[in-house]
């Protein structure tokens, strides 16, 4: 028997993005956000949501730009602290040490530490509840050399993402591999 919980944003995993752009005055900004992800494949978007009354989002509308930098597992309390202070009042990039660096795709700084960059234009923008729903392009995707597998390919392990759970206010890293998409399934024809 499933219980039901009613009309709630719950669902697994939320992503932990954080989120970069320049204020009005230029200084770079970063913001964590869960409520996004994958959205289209050609293009290439995203989508995340923000409130308007969030700093990050009049920076994104005006400069209609942003990066989303994943961090390895390992730097939770840089993502963590980048969401529960506001880019208004506190210099994020000095306070946890990290370092903006001018995106070349567009106009939106990243996070030099974090190992996975998507630069970021914005195509669209959509009013839902208490959300604006913002999609952007992705112009390019930079992953830190020490990140990529054998392969040559982003490894999910070796940057270990974390994902959020809103139900409990609590962040994961990723687990076990479960099997190779397009293939597991294959058993049932």
């Amino acid at each position: 028997m499933k219980k039901s919980f009613g009309a709630l944003s719950l669902v697994f995993p939320a992503p932990v993005w954080v989120i970069g752009t320049y204020d009005k005055e230029g200084k770079p900004n970063v913001a964590t956000v869960a409520w996004g992800g994958i959205c289209s494949s050609d293009p290439p978007s995203v989508a995340i949501s923000l409130r308007k009354s969030r700093y990050t989002y009049d920076s994104l509308i005006q400069r209609q730009a942003f990066t989303v930098n994943v961090p390895f597992g390992s730097q939770i309390e840089i993502a963590d602290y980048c969401g529960i202070v506001s880019g208004r009042n506190a210099d994020k990039f000095a306070a946890a040490h990290i370092t903006a660096v001018r995106s070349e795709k567009v106009d939106a700084p990243y996070i030099a530490e974090f190992p996975m960059i998507l630069e970021c234009r914005v195509s669209g923008v959509m009013e839902v509840g208490i959300h604006m729903h913002i999609v952007a392009e992705i112009l390019d995707v930079k992953v830190e050399e020490s990140a990529l597998g054998p392969d040559g390919l982003p490894d999910i392990a070796r940057i270990n993402p974390p994902v959020y759970a809103a139900e409990r206010k609590d962040y994961y890293g990723i687990g076990q591999h479960l099997g190779k998409a397009f293939s597991v399934g294959k058993v049932f024809k």
